[in-house]
């Protein structure tokens, strides 16, 4: 099972292998904090996919059409995810306020969709 949590909020037992998924380190936050397995930038949209998003929910469609050909070409990046779900839970950490409309949201789904 794929779940997603805010960094800010704390591990629980039943996240499993937590992976942050962001293309920049979380304000605020110390490495040891966050308890994760690993920081996998790769996996996370790219600059210009981002600032164009803008976290408006009306393109939420189009940002993640966008988000899955890129990642498409990064297969590899979403190695790590995609074994520790053969191992059990996982938890990809964001830092976005936008708990519906964000990064990790949507790379449960491609995963979930398209990979799992």
């Amino acid at each position: 099972m794929i779940r997603t949590k805010r960094v800010y909020e704390p591990s629980e037992a039943g996240d499993g292998t937590r992976f942050l998924v962001d293309r920049f380190w979380p304000r605020g936050m110390k490495k040891e904090s966050l308890q994760m397995e690993a920081w996998l930038r790769d996996v996370a949209p790219s600059d210009s996919i981002c600032r164009w998003f803008g976290h408006d929910p009306a393109k939420w469609t189009e940002f993640q059409d966008r988000y899955f050909a890129e990642l498409d070409t990064r297969r590899e990046a979403l190695r790590a995810i995609i074994e520790a779900t053969g191992r059990g839970n996982v938890t990809l950490l964001y830092s976005a306020h936008d708990t519906e409309h964000n990064n990790a949201i949507a790379l449960m789904k491609y995963i979930e969709d398209r990979v799992v």
